[in-house]
C-alpha cells in the first residue's frame, strides 16, 4: 500500500484529526499525548502557529505512534517545507493545484478546502485524498449527506463548527474524517495544564464518531 494512502487509512480509523495551535512544541507534546490517550491520533499543527515548521520537525521526530499534518498550508512552496519539516499530511482552507501536485510527488496525503458541490468536485478531480468542508459551520450534517448522495465516492472531512454534540451526526451524513479545533483542545484546560480535560474531550468525541458509523 503507497504510505500516503497507509496514512489516509490511519485518519480514517481514527476518524478525528485535533487541531493545535500553540507556539510551545513542549506543550503540543503533552497536548498530542493527552489526546492520543483519548483514542485521537491524528495532530493537525496550522502554519499560522508561530514557527510552525520547528514544532512539527520536534514533534514528528518524538511522537512516532501519531500522525503529525500541518494546516493552513496555501502554497506548494509551504507544502514542501511542512513536509520536508515531517508533516505527513497538508490541508489547507482553499483548493490549489500545484500544492495538490507537490503533495502527489512526495506521496503525502492531501486535503484541500472547498464549499459548495462544484468546488468539492474540482478539488476532487485535482487530486485530493480527502476534501476539508470548510466552514462546516455554515454548513451543518445535512449538507454531507445531501453532496454524499450524487458524490458518494468524495471523501469528507468538515472542519469548523464540529464539536461532541455533532460528530456523530456529520459521521452518520457520510463524513470520514472530523477536523476539531477548540471542542477538542479547552484553551483554559491547555493553559492551566489540565490534560486530562483533553483526554476526556477525545474519548467522547471518539465515542460520537462511533454511535455516527453505526447509525449509517
Amino acid at each position: 500500500m503507497p504510505k500516503n494512502q497507509s496514512t489516509l487509512e490511519k485518519m480514517k480509523t481514527s476518524g478525528v484529526v485535533g487541531v493545535i495551535r500553540t507556539k510551545s512544541s513542549k506543550k503540543l507534546l503533552k497536548v498530542a499525548r493527552a489526546i492520543k490517550e483519548g483514542g485521537v491520533n491524528c495532530v493537525e499543527v496550522a502554519m499560522t502557529t508561530p514557527d510552525a515548521l520547528s514544532v512539527i520537525e520536534e514533534v514528528s521526530q518524538q511522537l512516532d505512534d501519531v500522525l503529525i499534518g500541518a494546516g493552513t498550508v496555501l502554497d506548494a512552496e509551504t507544502a514542501r517545507a511542512a513536509i520536508l519539516a515531517g508533516a505527513e499530511y497538508l490541508v489547507s482552507p482553499t483548493t490549489d493545484p500545484e500544492m495538490i501536485k507537490l503533495c502527489k510527488r512526495y506521496d503525502k496525503v492531501v486535503a484541500p478546502g472547498a464549499f459548495t458541490p462544484t468546488e468539492i468536485m474540482e478539488a476532487w478531480e485535482a487530486g485530493a485524498d480527502i476534501v476539508k468542508v470548510f466552514p462546516a459551520s455554515r454548513l451543518g450534517p445535512k449538507f454531507i449527506s445531501d453532496v454524499k448522495a450524487p458524490l458518494p465516492q468524495v471523501s469528507l472531512m468538515p472542519t469548523g463548527g464540529v464539536s461532541k454534540d455533532n460528530a456523530s451526526e456529520f459521521i452518520s451524513a457520510g463524513a470520514d474524517v472530523l477536523c476539531v479545533g477548540s471542542a477538542l483542545l479547552d484553551k483554559e484546560a491547555i493553559a492551566n495544564e489540565d490534560y486530562n480535560v483533553l483526554t476526556e474531550n477525545a474519548r467522547e468525541l471518539i465515542e460520537a464518531v462511533k454511535k455516527g458509523r453505526e447509525s449509517r
